[in-house]
């Protein structure tokens, strides 16, 4: 059995996504999202830790 799914290759179009965040400055959490971040003309950064349920 062989099953896929939103696999994004090296070169592919990342899909528009929202994320709860938190600032430990504000010390308050909030939401992002990548047509936001395109919209401001911001740089993104997406990295996937597996396993790990802690604050980075």
């Amino acid at each position: 059995m062989s099953e896929q799914c939103c696999a994004i290759r090296i070169g592919q179009a990342v899909p528009d996504f929202k994320l709860e965040t938190f600032d430990p400055v504000k010390g308050d959490f909030s939401e992002i999202t990548l047509a936001a971040q395109k919209t401001a003309k911001k740089w993104t950064v997406l990295f996937f830790y597996p396993a790990d349920f802690t604050f980075v």
